[in-house]
């Protein structure tokens, strides 16, 4: 519910924090979907904070931190879309 009220406002930028973190796999997947078709939709960008490995291939930018000092900054040219992930 949080995250429909997020988009209903169309924010600049949608931060997300854990949005997967309770879910179960399929509408974990749901989600990510969800958020994936906003930011192609409206051209804007989503910042997902998460343990998540798994989110990894799908994110164009992904920043890992670990004892509160970034460990990796890396962008993917070539994201996997959501629907392709298993």
């Amino acid at each position: 519910m949080a995250i429909a009220r997020a988009m209903a406002k169309n924010p600049q930028l949608l931060l997300c924090d854990e949005p997967t973190g309770v879910l179960d796999y399929k509408t974990g997947k749901n989600i990510l979907q969800l958020l994936e078709d906003f930011s192609h939709k409206t051209q804007k960008n989503v910042i997902i904070v998460t343990h998540n490995g798994m989110i990894k291939p799908m994110a164009d930018h992904v920043i890992e931190i670990g004892d509160g000092r970034v460990k990796s900054d890396n962008h993917n040219d070539n994201p996997v879309p959501v629907s392709e992930i298993e």
